[in-house]
């Protein structure tokens, strides 16, 4: 919460190169399913939440934009790629994946279904491993080191090397 009580989430990209602080109560959260939102994202759908009345800052870097549409411009970090946000006429929606903590960001409603993918809704019913799991095949599990970016700000990034 910020000092005058309201709540304040962040977020940012992979590779940290940008970095987002939203004030506010944020507005609803939607999954769309239209073709345009799958390519953006490079997924099965895209996950938004509107941000129109709250305060957005970006706090490191910011988006590059591409016009995706006549109506709509959607950014993205310059260095890693990772889509950040869906600009139209009426606001701003944040990719909610993007988000430092996306689980408190329930969506409420899906946009878009006559593209949906006629699997999605079985995707649950799919069985499920953890990452772990997975060794026996990817071994290079082993030894991974993830270059993420953390789920929270940092005073710089990428860290400075050790001597």
């Amino acid at each position: 919460m910020s000092l005058d009580n309201r709540p304040v989430y962040t977020g940012g990209c992979q590779c940290g190169a940008v970095r987002f602080r939203v004030e506010g109560a944020l507005g609803d959260a939607s999954i769309c399913h239209c073709r345009m939102c799958q390519k953006a994202f490079g997924a099965f759908y895209a996950p938004l939440v509107s941000v129109r009345g709250a305060r957005l800052d970006w706090t490191r870097g910011e988006p590059k934009y591409f016009r995706s549409s006549n109506h709509v411009d959607r950014g993205f970090c310059p260095d890693c790629g990772t889509p950040l946000t869906f600009t139209a006429p009426d606001g701003v929606g944040l990719a909610i994946g993007a988000f430092d903590n996306p689980a408190e960001i329930v969506p409420l409603i899906q946009w878009g279904t006559e593209a949906k993918l006629p699997y999605v809704d079985t995707i649950p019913q799919l069985p499920g491993e953890e990452t772990m799991a997975d060794m026996s095949s990817a071994s290079y599990l082993a030894d991974l080191v993830s270059y993420q970016h953390p789920d929270h700000d940092t005073e710089q990034w990428p860290p400075k090397e050790k001597s």
